[in-house]
């Protein structure tokens, strides 16, 4: 696809390009909001403005800051389709993960289930949740490229008698693939099985994300797609046990019930939680949640195919890989072979890119093999992604071994 073909450069109602509206440095390319997102400077502003209020009088601010908490909670709880006296802000989503598998009580020999796609510190602690009972933990493998269905198949084979939990992403981090949660949750609930749904992607991509998940336990991070400061998340609950769930932190509030016991952390800084309405109210106002999923998907799509293009000369096999269930922001483009073959490899190769073409990417790997994960977000202009093919092809070529033309064009 020539880069012709990229979306315009979007303009919101405030702003002459959607790019102004974000405090990214001009002199780095960004193209990996997934992973730690990216602020508006109006909501940066907004969480400024609270921060002010909390050092000018402290005696104030904290003694009243669970009913700003639970103003903030009431607020966003409905974006991710769940009522407020279900949801509490933790975080983020090893936080929210933690606060359930402190409440899980095991017996030895119990089973926990994750997947090979599953995000690794979320598997880590379910490990140290089953090293706690003597339990076990095994990854259900599931393949890149199969279908609902699939997925759905090989839970149904593995699970076991002594099967507790299962653990599932809603969208997983390393591949950026929509899995059918639901499903296995229903499966897993006619089997006597609890299910723990990551959505640390959800919010923003999935229309009421936390609804549309199913199982015990949601969550899901409110500092990627919905642009809230870094620090804020949502655990969501119905369950019939959920007044054994504790914050990380014993407070005041402690004799509360779920989940008011949430409202009140001591002194933290609470303006994570506060400022998130803000921006959520910032996207819908200026473009508005479907339209800028849409914008997302189409600037996604011709972004992969910017990059893929970039490296067909080079490949063996089409670089662009499609997925069964892809999400509105990410796609995965396939790395030479024996590039990022490993999370630690992958994770070198873009901080050394980062250093040396001044370019912010994510790598991925999945079964050995190396991916480029793409990101984008409403400041995604495809001048990013011809920068990514400009600086980085030839710095990727060059370490997988394969001499590079002179210049990487763009057809």
């Amino acid at each position: 696809m020539p880069a012709t073909d990229f979306p315009a450069p979007l303009r919101l109602k405030s702003f002459d390009r959607a790019r102004d509206a974000w405090p990214l440095d001009p002199d780095i390319i960004h193209l990996n909001h997934g992973s730690f997102g990216a602020v508006p400077s109006a909501v940066v502003a907004h969480q400024d403005t609270l921060r002010r209020q909390a050092d000018l009088s402290p005696v104030e601010w904290f003694p009243r800051i669970a009913e700003r908490v639970r103003a903030a909670r009431e607020l966003t709880a409905p974006f991710v389709g769940a009522r407020p006296e279900d949801s509490v802000f933790v975080p983020n989503a090893s936080a929210a993960a933690t606060v359930v598998y402190n409440a899980m009580q095991l017996e030895r020999d119990d089973e926990i289930l994750v997947t090979d796609q599953g995000y690794g510190a979320i598997t880590m602690g379910a490990q140290r949740l089953a090293r706690r009972f003597g339990a076990t933990v095994r990854a259900v493998e599931l393949p890149l490229l199969g279908s609902d269905d699939d997925i759905v198949e090989r839970f149904a084979d593995a699970l076991t008698i002594r099967t507790r939990l299962i653990v599932i992403d809603q969208i997983t981090s390393p591949t950026a693939r929509l899995l059918p949660t639901r499903r296995i949750a229903e499966l897993a609930a006619a089997r006597g099985v609890r299910t723990l749904v990551d959505g640390a992607h959800a919010p923003g991509l999935i229309p009421d994300a936390a609804a549309a998940a199913g199982g015990d336990w949601w969550f899901g991070n409110l500092h990627k797609w919905p642009c809230a400061p870094r620090g804020s998340a949502l655990l969501v609950t119905e369950t019939h046990d959920r007044d054994e769930l504790w914050p990380l932190i014993d407070s005041w509030a402690a004799n509360e019930p779920y989940p008011a016991r949430f409202d009140t952390q001591g002194t933290i800084d609470a303006t994570t939680y506060l400022a998130t309405p803000a921006a959520i109210d910032f996207i819908e106002t200026e473009f508005g949640w479907p339209q800028a999923r849409e914008t997302m998907a189409r600037m996604a799509d011709a972004g992969a195919e910017i990059i893929a293009e970039g490296f067909r000369p080079f490949a063996d096999v089409d670089p662009l890989t499609p997925l069964p269930s892809p999400v509105p922001s990410m796609r995965l483009v396939l790395l030479p072979l024996g590039l990022g073959a490993t999370r630690e490899e992958a994770d070198a190769l873009r901080m050394e890119l980062l250093d040396e073409t001044g370019v912010e990417t994510a790598f991925t790997s999945f079964r050995g093999i190396g991916y480029f994960r793409l990101s984008a977000h409403l400041y995604s202009e495809a001048s990013d992604y011809e920068a990514f093919v400009e600086r980085c092809i030839p710095q990727i070529l060059q370490r997988a071994g394969i001499r590079p033309a002179a210049s990487v064009v763009i057809s």
